[in-house]
């Protein structure tokens, strides 16, 4: 029997303090209180003293109240009866259906060992050109898609889930607002996708604290499918209300704050979730994609800054489309070499030609005359953004590359497109059209 306490001798903010012995960092405890039990977890522990955050908030917490330590962190199952479920940031069902106990593994354990891991070398196909042609998503590859509020990149991951080739999708969602959480979930089941699927939703009616959880049970679930030989695929939103949790956190813990009040070790917060990322060696993998949203649209402040710094690139989400500046996946040379031979060429070529046509744009707005040459280039930047740049394109990776060769022979010549004569040759459109304005 574990023992109980009955003095808490500090209540500040959502953490409180008591004096007690034989207590491991993140263990959890049972609070009794007059309107029930409360759950908490030890993060802090100084001599004697314990801290514990309390999940459900402290109000009606009372220094009188029972506090009892049960020996272990916080648990999630690992059982296949969890796909096409719904929880909390507690891993309590929010689906009204029983709840799953059986199985139970700790979170927040350690990243893999490298020996354990193999370089990235599959594609994940999305069926989203302006990712699968231009800044692939490779298997086991940790990526955010910075964005501000407001874009559609609730959409964008709902679509990913609904169109990536993977076993498994697990979704993790911190701060949503009830409608997002409905969109995810009836989407997911309207199309069929649900039944492989399994989400951790913490909305914003919920505790903060409670979303500091969602991404430890979030990436446990998954390696724990991705040991059993299963490609997992985990879609994180949103990232600074994970970090904007932790801030709270330690500004009641009346941690020295550093830069704009966040704690000191965010980057290490950060690291050692999107570490969980990897390709095993025998066995399946874990892709991470996290939203991260930027105040103010700034790359400069301390969430986006720092995930910069742990992840493979990143998308930029900027007025419903994935922006080709920017935007970048660095491992994406491992796959690109394996899918079909002009996929490089047209990947460069059309990212070249699009620069030119925002530089044409900005000619024509200061009113300079425009030439045959940037007509075309007005044509094809058009071409462009409508049939590749479009979220709602949706066409596998061989039909947008031939829609690339497509785009180019409507605009120019093969000989105006730097492209080697023996590709023009291989995949030149038979009947070009016309250019004409």
């Amino acid at each position: 029997m574990r023992k109980v306490y009955h003095k808490i001798i500090q209540i500040q903010g959502n953490v409180i303090t008591v004096e007690a012995s034989d207590v491991a960092y993140n263990e959890l405890a049972e609070i009794t209180t007059s309107r029930g039990i409360s759950l908490a977890q030890v993060i802090r522990l100084q001599d004697n003293k314990v801290f514990l955050q309390v999940f459900a908030g402290s109000r009606g917490i009372s220094t009188q109240d029972q506090v009892r330590f049960l020996g272990h962190p916080m648990l999630v199952s690992k059982s296949q009866a969890l796909l096409g479920r719904v929880f909390n940031g507690r891993g309590e069902p929010r689906d009204s259906r029983p709840a799953i106990n059986d199985e139970l593994i700790e979170i927040g354990g350690p990243s893999v060992n490298p020996a354990k891991r193999i370089i990235p070398r599959n594609m994940i196909r999305t069926g989203i050109p302006m990712i699968d042609v231009f800044n692939t998503l490779v298997e086991s590859q940790k990526l955010p898609i910075f964005s501000v509020a407001g874009e559609p990149y609730n959409q964008l991951l709902a679509r990913i889930a609904l169109q990536a080739e993977v076993d498994v999708i697990i979704i993790g969602g911190m701060g949503l607002k009830y409608d997002d959480y409905l969109f995810f979930r009836n989407t997911l089941d309207e199309n069929g996708a649900l039944s492989r699927s399994v989400m951790f939703i913490h909305t914003a009616a919920d505790p903060v604290v409670e979303s500091l959880l969602v991404p430890d049970m979030s990436l446990a679930v998954a390696e724990s499918y991705a040991l059993e030989g299963k490609r997992v695929l985990v879609l994180l939103t949103d990232m600074t209300n994970f970090a904007d949790a932790l801030k709270e956190t330690a500004i009641t813990m009346e941690q020295i704050p550093a830069n704009r009040g966040y704690p000191g070790d965010l980057y290490s917060q950060l690291a050692s979730r999107y570490e969980k990322a990897v390709d095993f060696d025998g066995a399946g993998s874990i892709t991470i994609l996290a939203v991260t949203t930027m105040p103010g649209d700034d790359v400069t402040h301390p969430v986006p800054d720092n995930t910069g710094y742990i992840t493979e690139g990143q998308f930029y989400l900027r007025n419903g489309r994935i922006e080709p500046f920017g935007s970048l996946s660095r491992l994406k040379q491992q796959v690109n070499s394996r899918t079909r031979k002009d996929h490089r060429i047209i990947m460069d070529t059309m990212i070249r030609f699009y620069a030119d046509y925002k530089e044409t744009l900005e000619k024509q707005s200061m009113g300079f005359q425009m030439s045959e040459w940037d007509k075309k280039l007005l044509k094809y930047g058009k071409l462009f953004e409508a049939q590749m740049m479009d979220l709602s394109v949706n066409i596998p990776l061989e039909e947008a590359l031939d829609a690339g060769w497509e785009i180019l022979a409507e605009c120019f010549d093969p000989t105006e497109t730097g492209i080697k004569s023996d590709l023009v040759k291989e995949f030149w459109p038979n009947k070009a059209k016309s250019t004409d304005i």
